[in-house]
């Protein structure tokens, strides 16, 4: 069987091997961290000598291989140094194809980190696609998606059309960590993301629900159409999944706590504040320092005054704030009531995305269009001991 060595070879290779197997599903990063990363891909047709070559120069000198046998890959690169860019390229039958790059994570407590957040984009449209164009050019660190990532029932078709195809470009260099909406539930409780996803895994919920470490901050991805009754208990319970979450939240001492998922606890848009999250999270944020909390479901932005309770936080109380970034792509909507004294900035004007930043016992975001004009822009700020740790000060 005929083997490429390098780009430069491709069409020599092209004359003696035969006609390339088409790629159905362009690369795209999975799984980061310090050491390891995941490349994930899909052919036109089965092969069986797929691989991925990867290395922090042009040259790639190193190659990883796939197990499977048909069309879907997936090849863990391991021994990798943290914070360091590596270049990638998918090799399969002969054929080596575009290179990309990707940079793995920081070492734990590093204490800067770059990511975006986009929530309810997944329609395969201009406003997705700009937004992922958008989001790309900002050259974040990761990505976390909060629901509703390929309308409308998250088939397997849904996924190749609305997620895979316009995110391309995003997806083969920024790592993604995604939630499930509740448009995903519609085909077999979100199997079809499931099975096309590589995430961090949780014991009890395995993919639905988990968290991750990056730098100084801890990132945890609840399933809220689990927690608000969508999934059989086989699969996943309220119940389990606020145990672990307990657990995870209290093991955690990273000096930034950011809790993600679709359905709102506070909201004044359509669907309005799901009490349901309220009710069985929101005491368990407060109680273990989480200091930001991102859902989707409504398509606009909204966020609050630092709430405490069911209400802002009084004086000398440090309140959690809670952001919609529901308007990466789908449809906009109008608002449900007049602003509530416990919402600070509304938009549902234009499509956007969250760019964040945290520094040390800082974190600065912003909500950006396409066209890079701020929408919102906040800061939170605590006081770090230090050598890390959970801190604690005003916002």
């Amino acid at each position: 069987m005929c083997r490429a060595f390098s780009t430069a070879l491709v069409l020599l290779l092209l004359a003696t091997c035969g006609p390339p197997v088409p790629l159905a599903r362009a690369p795209y990063v999975q799984a980061v961290t310090p050491e390891a990363a995941t490349i994930a891909f899909r052919l036109g047709a089965p092969c069986a000598a797929a691989q991925v070559r990867y290395g922090e120069d042009d040259g790639m000198g190193h190659t990883a291989s796939s197990d499977a046998a048909d069309s879907a890959h997936a090849v863990r690169l391991q021994g990798l140094r943290p914070a360091t860019t590596y270049r990638y390229a998918v090799e399969a039958c002969g054929t080596v194809y575009s290179t990309r790059r990707f940079t793995t994570a920081p070492a734990p407590g590093t204490p800067r980190v770059h990511f975006v957040v986009v929530g309810d984009f997944g329609t395969g449209g201009g406003s997705q696609r700009d937004v992922a164009r958008a989001m790309l050019a900002a050259r974040p660190e990761l990505l976390l998606t909060l629901g509703d990532n390929a309308y409308s029932e998250g088939t397997e078709e849904e996924l190749q059309k609305h997620l895979f195809l316009p995110m391309a470009d995003l997806l083969a260099e920024v790592p993604v960590f995604a939630t499930l909406g509740n448009h995903e539930y519609v085909t077999d409780q979100g199997q079809p993301y499931l099975d096309n996803l590589h995430l961090p895994t949780s014991g009890p919920g395995g993919e639905r629900y988990y968290s991750f470490d990056w730098g100084h901050v801890h990132f945890v991805a609840l399933d809220s159409s689990c927690a608000i009754g969508l999934a059989s208990p086989e699969r996943c319970s309220l119940v389990e999944q606020r145990a672990w979450a307990e657990q995870d939240l209290a093991a955690s001492h990273a000096a930034w706590k950011v809790v993600f998922f679709h359905h709102p606890p506070w909201s004044s848009g359509k669907h309005t504040s799901h009490l349901t999250m309220r009710r069985e999270f929101v005491p368990l944020f407060e109680r273990y320092g989480v200091d930001l909390v991102l859902t989707g479901h409504d398509h606009d932005y909204e966020r609050t005054r630092p709430l405490w309770g069911d209400a802002v936080a009084p004086a000398g109380v440090r309140g959690i704030t809670y952001v919609v970034v529901g308007s990466g792509g789908a449809s906009l909507r109008g608002w449900n009531s007049s602003q509530p004294a416990w919402s600070l900035v509304r938009d549902n004007d234009a499509h956007g995305y969250l760019d964040v930043r945290v520094e040390d016992g800082t974190l600065t975001a912003r909500f950006l269009t396409p066209e890079g004009r701020v929408v919102d822009r906040f800061t939170l700020s605590k006081v770090l001991p230090p050598s890390g740790g959970s801190g604690g000060a005003g916002n």
